[in-house]
């Protein structure tokens, strides 16, 4: 698989939002809940660099290093409206 090691994390984060779950329905202090969210969402941003990591070393290079001016400009456009989302979060 491609994104193995993205996936086994996702994994573990699927994990996580059970154990928030469980915490809310046993009405848990809420700060405790947003800590636990706030974990979440770090492991979220960092598989999220994992694979954009994979993505630059092989989608864009193999763009960059080829023939095709639309495509180079298509991957990079994408890159540049990924961190376009990401500021406007």
């Amino acid at each position: 698989m491609k994104h193995e090691n993205a996936y086994r994390r996702l994994k573990i984060v699927e994990g996580h939002i059970r154990g928030i779950q469980r915490m809310l329905e046993q009405d848990a202090y809420c700060i405790d809940v947003i800590r636990q969210i706030q974990a979440v969402q770090s492991a979220l941003t960092k598989i999220s660099v994992m694979i954009l990591d994979e993505h630059l070393h092989s989608c864009v290079i193999r763009a960059i290093r080829g023939e095709d001016p639309d495509e180079r400009e298509r991957v990079l456009t994408e890159i540049l409206d990924v961190f376009e989302a990401c500021r406007k979060l």
